[in-house]
Formats: structure tokens, sequence, C-alpha cells
């Protein structure tokens, strides 16, 4: 027992079947991971060692074919809203405000609209899009899309949110800010969050911990702990601490 917001995976395989009638394909072999509640965990790795399917099945989203997900004490059997999720891409409806949009998965859950107007206000002016309200997504940039992503995936209040690369299209100048607007979110909230990226860099910057994955099958390698003091700052990013984890990851990554 774990409690509210932690992420338990016992023995966790993921298999697709090959519609051409050969073997089906290993995602995923043998993963076991705990999560602690009001961590901020990172997943790293090439491209194919199954971090995004990992992420979807914490999510509900996939079923694993063998072992366990189980979150906040339950296995995971479907989509739940104690768990949200942003994807790589912020997939707002362009014929909704970015009021609208936040709304959106209150409104699907059958809340009372009117209830939750104000939260929804509320978070959109956390992540700095408060005089937006009525705005359109081809009105916004790309990292201001994301910014009402993330206050969508927070207006259900999850315990946990997963982030699969969800600033991977942006510039360099825009991630590291959403970095910071991030971390700064996650201080205030005490929530879990788990995210999938390929930058090693923003994994240590942002991360308590590290996992680091590898490929044929998709398989976790290493468990790296990020011991850097919090709040975190980008100056961090030139001390030789900061320096030997990245390299550390590096190195299980086989790139060194």
């Amino acid at each position: 027992m774990m409690g509210l917001g932690c992420v338990r995976l016992r023995h966790v395989d993921k298999s697709f079947a090959d519609r051409r009638g050969l073997p089906a394909i290993c995602a995923l072999a043998n993963i076991c991971l705990d999560i602690a509640p009001r961590t901020f965990v990172s997943f790293v790795g090439p491209s194919g060692c199954g971090k995004s399917t990992l992420l979807r099945i914490i999510a509900g989203l996939t079923p694993p074919s063998a072992g366990q997900a189980i979150v906040s004490d339950r296995e995971v059997t479907g989509p739940r809203r104690d768990v949200g999720m942003m994807f790589q891409t912020p997939v707002l409806f362009p014929w909704r405000t970015v009021l609208e949009n936040v709304l959106l998965p209150l409104e699907i859950f059958g809340t009372d609209r009117s209830a939750y107007l104000e939260r929804a206000r509320g978070l959109l002016f956390l992540v700095g899009l408060g005089d937006r309200l009525h705005a359109y997504p081809n009105e916004l940039s790309g990292g201001m899309q994301q910014r009402v992503a993330l206050a969508r995936v927070l207006a259900t209040q999850p315990s946990i949110i997963l982030m699969d690369e969800p600033f991977g299209a942006l510039d360099e100048f825009t991630r590291e800010k959403l970095n910071l607007e991030l971390l700064r979110i996650w201080q205030e909230r005490n929530q879990t969050v788990v995210l999938v990226t390929h930058s090693i860099v923003e994994a240590v910057f942002l991360s308590d911990e590290v996992v680091v994955m590898g490929t044929q099958p998709g398989r976790i390698l290493a468990s790296i702990n990020v011991s850097l003091p919090r709040p975190r700052h980008t100056a961090q990013m030139k001390l030789p601490e900061f320096a030997a984890l990245t390299f550390s990851i590096r190195e299980q990554l086989g790139l060194d």
C-alpha cells in the first residue's frame, strides 16, 4: 500500500500481434517499478523502447499482455478520473474557446458546468492564459495551446498526471519556459507527474527519478535518483552534479 498518487508496475509485458502473421512484437518485457506519490519521474530512452506504451498502460488506455499496473492501490482496468494525460499534441477543439476546451472533460464526466467555471478560469490564470479565456486555438501559439492542454488536465484534479512528450514539438526557448512553469505548478499542487521525454537534460532538470529504458524488447535499464535541491533553476545545469547525472544516463544508453 502506497496511497493516493502512487504507481506500481508488476512484471508488465506488452506484445502487439503482427497483422501479416509474423510473430507478435514484444514492446515491453518484465517492467517492475514503484513511483511514490507526489514525485516527478521521467522515462527516457530511444524510440521504440516502449515509453509511450508504458504511459498508456498506466493511463488505462492500453491493457498489458501480462502483469499488473496499480494506481493509488487499485488495479488499472481502464481510464480513470484520477489519472490525467497530456499528449504530444494539445488536441484542442477548434470551434471551442480556450475556456470551453478546459471545461470539456468536466462536461464529459457529467459535472455541473457552472460549478466548475471559476476553477477553469483559475487554472487558465495559473498557466498564464488569464487574458486569453475567449480566444480560439488557432489564435494561440503552440506553447499557448499546450498550456491550455495542461489546464484541461488539471481541471479534473487528478492525483497523477501522465505527460507524453508534451513540449517535444516546441522551440527550445518555449520548451524551457514551459518546463519552469510545469515545475512551479507541480510544486504548488503536489501531484504525481510521470513524463516521457527524449531529452536527458530535461529529464534530469525536472525529475526526482529518471527511469532509463532500452529496446528489443522495451525494458528498464536503470532507475537513477536525482538529488539536486529544489526548487530547481536553470543555473543548476552548470553544476558538476548535473553533468555527472546526464553522463550516467548516457552511459546506460550506450551513448558514451
